[in-house]
């Protein structure tokens, strides 16, 4: 989807596949910080697991 707004955007010049592209951008980057947050809560879970506090 990301790359084909872009193209028709590029093509076109139409400014709602320009925003389209821009709010694939957004989503994305959102779901990789949750996803990265999410990682760092499991490493963190699991240290204090093997240091024996829960």
């Amino acid at each position: 989807m990301r790359d084909f707004s872009w193209r028709y955007f590029t093509l076109t010049g139409d400014i709602d596949a320009y925003l389209l592209y821009k709010a694939h951008e957004r989503l994305t980057m959102k779901q990789a910080d949750a996803e990265e947050e999410s990682d760092e809560q499991e490493v963190v879970h699991e240290s204090s697991r093997h240091a024996g506090i829960w």
